[in-house]
């Protein structure tokens, strides 16, 4: 008798990506509002608590997606856990995206100029050679976010 490839183990339903970023903030249902405005993130799931409390949402990013949530109201978003925590401020000061998530997008200027005029943190202007034209930013609770253009990476 052939073996179950997949038996006891979970198997994503067909067109869900393998791998899916799931983000804390300290208020998702602005969250969601956000990343829709400023990288243009497509909501498709949100589920909310009694109180209003985002308990899970979902966007797509192109053939991506993301999941996000308030998971308590003790939690503290990167941004505003760097205005308490010194070693958070000190990792902070430079560019680089310490966690975060890589998003390819159709067309990096268009998609610079809508992140900024949002109100995103800009980390990095584009910036070209290997591995592609990229930059990063960081949204609006100071998660790092890191933009390759499809095709140049």
């Amino acid at each position: 008798m052939p073996r179950k490839r997949n038996a006891g183990r979970a198997v994503p339903p067909g067109g869900t990506p393998a791998v899916i970023p799931m983000i804390s903030y300290e208020d998702g249902t602005a969250a969601l509002g956000w990343l829709r405005r400023a990288f243009g993130f497509r909501e498709t799931a949100r589920h909310t608590t009694p109180d209003g409390r985002l308990s899970h949402g979902e966007m797509k990013a192109g053939d991506g997606l993301i999941m996000l949530a308030s998971p308590t109201p003790e939690y503290h978003s990167p941004k505003r856990h760097r205005e308490v925590c010194e070693h958070a401020r000190k990792w902070s000061t430079v560019p680089w995206i310490i966690d975060g998530v890589l998003v390819y997008v159709a067309n990096l200027d268009r998609h610079f100029r809508r992140a900024r005029a949002a109100g995103a943190t800009i980390l990095s202007g584009i910036e070209a050679g290997p591995p592609g034209r990229r930059y990063r930013a960081e949204d609006l609770e100071g998660h790092r976010w890191f933009f390759f253009e499809k095709g140049n990476a």
